[in-house]
């Protein structure tokens, strides 16, 4: 296809909080044997879920699913107090593989509650990550789904509100979140730190670059990835005439090349490299080129292993 060009975005796929709760379940695999259980999906993709399940991961979605004194992983998008308490009610081995991203938001809601703020909490309701923040101060935090919901919020005193939000919405979405919020509340406290993760940040930033001139944007996520979801969003606000989400090539319509020249291509958070080589394997059969990755931040960050994880390798391997 004459003056066809597939552009990849740079920085796309695993973040290090993803790579570390993959790792984390594999690794457990491998010193403990299957079965090891998992609460939620470890990660928000559909593929990588069926891989851990083919290796001996059962994925339960409460803990009373789990036979008491078996090896349970929390997913990467946190827990509330009450499950780890739960937890130790039936006597479970625990490895918390929370993102260390999320776990400081959990730290910032407990230092507001403590300070006896209102914490409005910017999120999804019902997503995993919302749960468990919400969950380390349930007195003191109320959900905001976005600008619409501002005019209803109640509070005890209003030079006594603070803002946390989950780590995978749009940047903008949530400045638009604030911004309405701190119109009804002037002194609103900001999170010592931007709640919203690096990597999330870093995806949309890469998409909004690579988007401007597309005919297709094509992201490779799950529909119940958060971050996969907004990269959509965001690729349809920065200019691109049309942008999809795929689990894999399989989902891609061939309709939707029609008349396309450039397309572009990302990945969510959680989304394996093999996919993303999939979907461009697709598009050169197709007559679109080699892809040229698109370079907009480098990522080096990388997470240790859960502690109680580490301890027991190390036990093994000294044995």
């Amino acid at each position: 296809m004459a003056d066809s060009s597939v552009l990849l975005a740079a920085p796309r796929g695993y973040c290090a909080g993803v790579d570390r709760a993959v790792v984390t379940v594999e690794k457990a695999l491998d010193l403990y044997g299957a079965p090891v259980y998992v609460r939620k999906q470890i990660v928000h993709n559909k593929h990588v879920v069926a891989d851990l399940e083919s290796r001996g991961a059962i994925f339960v979605e409460e803990l009373d699913e789990v036979p008491e004194g078996q090896t349970v992983v929390f997913s990467a998008h946190g827990v509330a107090p009450s499950v780890h308490a739960q937890a130790a009610e039936r006597a479970l081995k625990t490895i918390d593989a929370t993102c260390p991203l999320v776990t400081k938001v959990h730290h910032e809601a407990k230092r507001f509650a403590d300070q006896d703020y209102d914490i409005l909490l910017i999120g999804h309701e019902g997503h995993e990550e919302v749960e468990g923040t919400s969950g380390e101060a349930p007195d003191h935090i109320q959900l905001v789904q976005g600008p619409g919901d501002v005019a209803g919020i109640v509070v005890r005193d209003p030079a006594k509100v603070a803002w946390l939000s989950q780590t995978t919405l749009s940047v903008d979405e949530t400045l638009e979140t604030v911004a309405a919020i701190r119109e009804r509340f002037p002194l609103l406290l900001d999170p010592p730190s931007d709640d919203i993760c690096y990597a999330t940040q870093n995806r949309q930033l890469a998409i909004k670059e690579i988007a401007r001139e597309a005919d297709l944007v094509i992201v490779v996520g799950s529909g119940n990835s958060s971050n996969s979801v907004r990269l959509v969003e965001v690729a349809l606000e920065a200019g691109a005439k049309a942008a999809y989400r795929v689990d894999d090539a399989a989902e891609i319509d061939e309709s939707w090349l029609e008349g396309v020249k450039t397309v572009s291509v990302t990945s969510g958070a959680s989304v394996p490299e093999e996919l993303v080589d999939g979907v461009l394997a697709f598009l050169a059969e197709r007559g679109y080129p080699d892809a040229q990755a698109v370079h907009s931040a480098e990522e080096s960050l990388i997470f240790a292993l859960p502690p109680e994880l580490r301890r027991d390798l190390r036990a093994a391997s000294a044995s």
